[in-house]
């Protein structure tokens, strides 16, 4: 029984749905609240003083993105990052990236959760969702 419990471990690990680039992220992220793209509209149209975060890399970002989305890959997310975009950690906050196999919204979440900022939202579907739906893109 050891030795299947070992194995299944094993496989596991190795499973696409363990979550990494490519598999899919969590469900939620401690600290944050999962939005999807209806509630970020409603966010746009009730927070006026709404940041929005597209932690993705250059060559994504250049296939359009969120209008007013701040460019900040989740690679150049530091406190000192996110101090120079938020203006207050009370700020409403929203991070997203390409989708629900991408991570790096929710790196980049993570640090926001732990540098102290009280509105985050993780909009988890992120750029794959908002196409979807047909949602107004900048390029």
């Amino acid at each position: 029984m050891q030795t299947l419990r070992r194995l299944c471990a094993i496989l596991l690990l190795a499973s696409p749905l363990v979550y990494g680039a490519g598999t899919l992220s969590p469900e939620s992220i401690e600290g944050t609240t999962r939005i999807d793209a209806e509630t970020l509209i409603d966010l746009l149209d009730s927070e006026d003083d709404l940041v929005i975060i597209d932690a993705r890399i250059p060559a994504d970002r250049e296939g359009g993105y969120i209008e007013g989305a701040i460019f900040l890959p989740d690679t150049e997310t530091t406190n000192a990052a996110l101090a120079q975009n938020i203006p207050h950690k009370s700020n409403p906050v929203v991070f997203y990236c390409n989708g629900e196999k991408c991570g790096r919204s929710v790196k980049s979440a993570k640090m926001a959760v732990q540098a102290g900022y009280s509105r985050i939202y993780w909009f988890r579907g992120g750029w794959e969702e908002w196409l979807a739906k047909g949602l107004p893109v900048t390029k």
